[in-house]
């Protein structure tokens, strides 16, 4: 029996509605909106609280942080491609073994290879365990946790600066890898909502039960039957650049899970959950904004059939994507804010009346949201920098 084969049209209504970026299929609070697209981009800290408004309706800020600091029910980590992430609380042991361990371990490479060319230490492993200890030391005296600038003072031996040509050694990079191997956790916030500047804390003190991480295969299998879930269709190529993991893992977890052989529409091969084959129904036009780096935007490396011709407008020279305004499963181009702060969207390809109509709701609902704040970036893409005046059709603004 030949795949089945699933057109780009389905394609799009699945991720309109299990993405919670349809109107009709919107998430009920931060943490569903994070399982809705498994986990969100945490590297600009506004792009958090901006993925989840454009799935949950009324949230607030406070519902955000609340998730965040007080319930602790989503967790920011470093893992896939040593980024940081925004997990909930129970996917982090899948994360721990298998994601989070590989950047763990290519970090500690990075820095015994830097401590050594430095001159910092003639043992580099050494050094790095007493380092460890030194600071999960101060960490345990300090309830509240640490900033890292009351972190160099309280463990001088971290704060080490150096300027190796391609790399820095810095206080960061040890908390990095110590992130990354679960030892210390980012907590609370001591600044903006748009400025993340945590509180480092002890992994125990800040979550307090802490699970073992699972296996590398089982960890991989996890994260990629939660992708599939949400992401599904998807091709090997997709699964291998999100999960920054090998070929090998990647065939070993989707044979663990099961995963069934289709077609996408260009005739490539893809993989869906066993119990998620059949056909589903369409969705009614949407329309939605979405910030810089939304897990939507950056969720496969094959996006095509969201993106079409539009990628080099909308994501700059390393890959990283700008915002977007999405019309009916479709990116149509992007977003930003004038100088007092309302939302106006650039279109970069002809919209319907209705598309134009929806998307104007969504660029007053974003604007009532920011009240006045303006939400910059370090990725803009040529389409945000752009002068308007060149764009070949009207801004639309709130």
């Amino acid at each position: 029996m030949s795949a089945r084969t699933v057109p780009d049209d389905e394609r799009r209504a699945r991720l309109a509605a299990r993405h919670a970026i349809h109107p009709a299929h919107r998430a009920a609070d931060p943490v569903e909106a994070t399982r809705s697209v498994v986990v969100l981009h945490s590297t600009e800290p506004a792009t958090v609280f901006l993925s989840v408004h454009a799935r949950v309706d009324g949230v607030t800020r406070e519902q955000v942080v609340a998730a965040l600091e007080t319930e602790r029910s989503l967790v920011k980590q470093l893992a896939m491609r040593r980024t940081l992430f925004v997990f909930p609380r129970d996917l982090l042991p899948a994360a721990w073994g298998s994601a989070s361990a590989r950047t763990a371990g290519s970090e500690r490479a990075r820095l015994r290879k830097d401590l050594l060319a430095a001159g910092v230490a003639t043992d580099p492993e050494e050094w790095l365990l007493a380092a460890e200890a030194e600071v999960l030391d101060a960490l345990a005296a300090a309830p509240e946790g640490l900033t890292m600038t009351e972190l160099r003072a309280a463990v001088p031996t971290i704060d080490i600066r150096a300027d190796l040509g391609p790399s820095q050694l810095n206080p960061g990079r040890f908390l990095t890898e110590l992130g990354a191997r679960a030892r210390v956790v980012r907590g609370a916030n001591t600044s903006h909502w748009r400025v993340f500047r945590p509180r480092w804390r002890t992994t125990s003190s800040w979550l307090g039960e802490v699970q073992a991480p699972l296996s590398s295969a089982d960890g991989y299998a996890e994260l990629v039957r939660r992708w599939l879930a949400r992401f599904g269709p998807g091709t090997e190529t997709d699964l291998v650049w999100w999960l920054g993991a090998t070929k090998g893992a990647v065939r070993v977890a989707l044979a663990e899970v099961g995963a069934v052989e289709v077609s996408l529409e260009s005739g490539a091969p893809a993989y869906l959950l066993p119990d998620d084959v059949e056909p589903v129904d369409p969705v009614e036009p949407w329309a939605a904004l979405l910030p810089v780096l939304d897990p939507t935007v950056m969720g496969w490396k094959e996006r095509a059939f969201h993106l079409g011709e539009h990628g080099p407008a909308l994501f700059d020279r390393n890959g990283n994507a700008g915002t977007t305004a999405w019309w009916d499963g479709r990116v149509v181009g992007c977003w930003v804010q004038d100088d007092d702060a309302t939302v106006a969207v650039r279109l970069l390809e002809d919209v319907p009346a209705a598309g134009r109509e929806a998307l104007r709701g969504e660029a007053a609902r974003l604007t009532a949201w920011l009240a006045g704040e303006r939400v910059g970036t370090v990725y803009p893409s040529p389409a945000m920098r752009c002068d308007p005046g060149d764009l070949t059709y009207p801004v639309l603004r709130a």
